[in-house]
């Protein structure tokens, strides 16, 4: 139990790592700051924010796309925001975004080429032949249709909020339905995958590059 707790632990750090504050910090000052004294002080204030933020993954010589990609972001949604000065506009390239990783979940499982597949090998690195083997690409299949869910359900609050006008429901439920969420799902998204994979009996991608012959341990780490 204890080696499995780390194992997840240690998949889930490179999502915290990341980009997180920069997804978390502007919105919570653009809203709060809305609130209080207008759009225009808020849209100053989530990109000063924004900007502080890359200067400080800069001096720290992190990442030039953590930098760039969350000042881009905060800059294109206070574009929004202040072109139609509504305040919740500010939260359309992420109800987009939830739009677009819903067509791109079916899109992918319309193909056969499930999208938890194309993550892992990308962040793995792992050969794409193995993930399209009858004896594993269920796993992936399956959690794919978990995470279409979910972005389906996230689409749906956002448009929800978004049309009722309300800012700040629509900030909260975006902070909400965003890290929490997502590692809440990546966690099941884990567990579940290692399981199915074990139930299928295919090779682990070790055994499938060196060509062993069954019987297989199977993928016994990652997914």
């Amino acid at each position: 139990m204890t080696n499995r707790r780390t194992e997840i632990l240690e998949e889930l750090k490179s999502v915290v790592s990341g980009k997180t504050l920069d997804a978390l910090i502007p919105p919570l000052i653009f809203i709060v700051t809305n609130s209080i004294l207008g759009l225009r002080p808020a849209i100053a204030l989530a990109m000063g924010t924004a900007l502080l933020l890359s200067l400080i993954r800069l001096f720290r010589r992190q990442p030039l796309k953590y930098a760039l990609g969350g000042l881009g972001g905060v800059a294109l949604a206070s574009a929004f925001a202040l072109f139609a000065g509504r305040a919740e506009n500010y939260f359309i390239p992420k109800i987009l975004g939830s739009a677009f990783m819903v067509l791109l979940s079916l899109v992918s499982l319309i193909a056969g080429k499930p999208l938890a597949a194309w993550t892992s090998h990308l962040s793995r690195a792992w050969p794409i032949d193995w993930y399209w083997r009858r004896d594993v690409r269920p796993a992936y299949r399956e959690v794919t249709w978990l995470w279409t869910g979910l972005f389906v359900m996230r689409l749906a609050i956002q448009v929800l909020l978004y049309l009722r006008g309300s800012a700040a429901q629509l900030a909260w439920a975006n902070l909400l339905l965003g890290t929490p969420v997502t590692l809440g799902v990546l966690v099941v998204s884990y567990l579940y995958g290692q399981k199915r994979l074990n139930q299928l009996g295919g090779p682990g991608v070790r055994e499938f590059t060196e060509g062993a012959s069954p019987p297989w341990e199977g993928q016994t780490r990652g997914f």
